[in-house]
């Protein structure tokens, strides 16, 4: 078979089954093309995707703006290093720090090289700024975190399905529960040693768990009495998913438009990823002022690819396209229609005990056990309707379409489910 021809489902199936490592578990269907909202598998089948690649897609796919970025960069230059200049990583990060209104912007390329640079940035002031004696310094995290699967971020994961046999593991973490301000409280006094609180914004593998009203606000008021730096990741939450620019905004009212308040949380340091590439590419970065990421020197962190042009373009066209389509104003106000459709289902189903969420990062959850097998059933079941999505947790079907789907989509899509969960009444 020669690499170029055209393969059935089954046969591209049986080459990744065959020839890759074993590393995930997908739905078994197939893709060859993207258009917006839409995927179409190699028979030509067309789908709703609604998983976005966990919201790495929030501008649609393939969205010719962003495309075109990408072609027209690498036709152009496409790597340097960070050795020399290029002349469009300063427009990118001069942009990018405007848009989230930071000093300083550190790019990366994947959403976990974006974490550990977070967390070596927070040690490295905690030991010249905040005054923390070296190789002392804590980080509290929550349980049922998911930042990423390097060494270090399993060392603070609770999933024994990424931490088992991948010792021994990182020291310097503190858990805690999720949602609890209490025992962020009781782990912030008498420990000087604390440098920072790395924080989802809302747990989105864990199942989309959305936290209490006032819960980050009140959090990061903890960490700045406490001298301690709040550390957001947004790499799944940010850039328009829940129906704000960032997660952290709450229920400030500028959504994506450019913001001239304060929101209702500003991070310490904020981790970007996943739409900052609107899919296209792999990039990521963590901001911070120059109070915090100036404790960076040449030579103490770096990346090959971190910065190179091809992403720089890519991202500003992403950004451009987030703000010039106002997909956060979208997001919210479809999100709420989805709930809300999904809601009056809900209340007479068997087969669904709730739907949470915000923005178009939502859930729903199977009156199942997480061992039983009835959320992956569900996802064929949609599959087969014309609708991709995917289990977390065993009983919880998380939704997260591009952020460019319009209403009548959106109903469509809802039919699509309920239909679907009908079949399992």
């Amino acid at each position: 078979m020669a690499i170029l021809d055209q393969l059935t489902s089954q046969e591209a199936m049986d080459l990744e089954n065959k020839y890759g490592a074993h590393n995930y578990h997908p739905l078994p269907v197939v893709l060859n093309k993207g258009e917006g909202v839409y995927v179409w598998d190699v028979e030509g089948k067309k789908y709703y995707d609604f998983l976005s690649a966990y919201s790495a897609v929030n501008q649609g796919h393939c969205h010719p703006k962003i495309v075109g970025a990408m072609v027209n960069q690498a036709k152009t230059l496409t790597l340097t290093s960070r050795a020399f200049y290029n002349d469009i990583l300063g427009k990118y990060e001069k942009m990018a720090t405007a848009f989230f209104n930071y000093d300083k912007l550190l790019p990366m390329n994947t959403g976990a090289e974006a974490v550990e640079t977070a967390l070596k940035i927070c040690r490295k002031w905690a030991y010249e700024v905040k005054g923390i004696k070296e190789n002392e310094a804590q980080i509290i995290v929550c349980e049922n975190n998911f930042h990423g699967r390097t060494t270090t971020i399993i060392s603070f994961s609770n999933d024994p399905v990424a931490r088992k046999n991948f010792g021994p593991y990182t020291a310097g973490f503190i858990k805690i529960e999720y949602d609890n301000l209490k025992a962020l409280q009781d782990a912030l006094e008498n420990n000087n040693n604390v440098a920072g609180f790395l924080v989802e914004p809302i747990q989105g593998e864990a199942g989309v768990y959305v936290p209490s009203e006032g819960y980050l606000a009140k959090a990061k008021a903890l960490c700045e009495k406490h001298n301690v730096l709040f550390i957001a990741d947004e790499v799944q939450t940010g850039i328009a998913r829940t129906g704000r620019l960032l997660a952290t905004c709450g229920n400030c009212t500028c959504v994506d438009k450019n913001c001239s308040g304060t929101p209702e949380v500003k991070a310490d340091v904020l981790i970007l990823g996943k739409a900052l590439s609107g899919g296209a590419y792999p990039v990521s970065a963590v901001l911070a002022n120059d109070s915090i990421m100036n404790v960076i020197k040449p030579g103490n962190h770096g990346s090959t690819f971190g910065g190179n042009p091809i992403a720089a373009a890519v991202a500003i066209a992403a950004l451009e396209v987030v703000k010039d389509e106002e997909l956060a104003d979208n997001a919210y106000k479809l999100g709420e229609l989805f709930r809300s459709e999904l809601g009056k289902f809900i209340e007479t189903s068997t087969v669904v005990n709730a739907v949470r969420g915000k923005g178009l990062l939502n859930a729903i959850l199977i009156n199942d056990t997480e061992e039983s097998d009835t959320a992956w059933n569900i996802c064929m079941a949609l599959r087969d309707n014309g609708l991709l999505a995917k289990p977390t947790h065993g009983n919880i079907i998380r939704f997260a379409p591009p952020l460019v789907i319009n209403k009548e989509q959106l109903l469509d899509c809802v039919t699509i489910i309920i239909k679907t969960l009908k079949q399992f009444e």
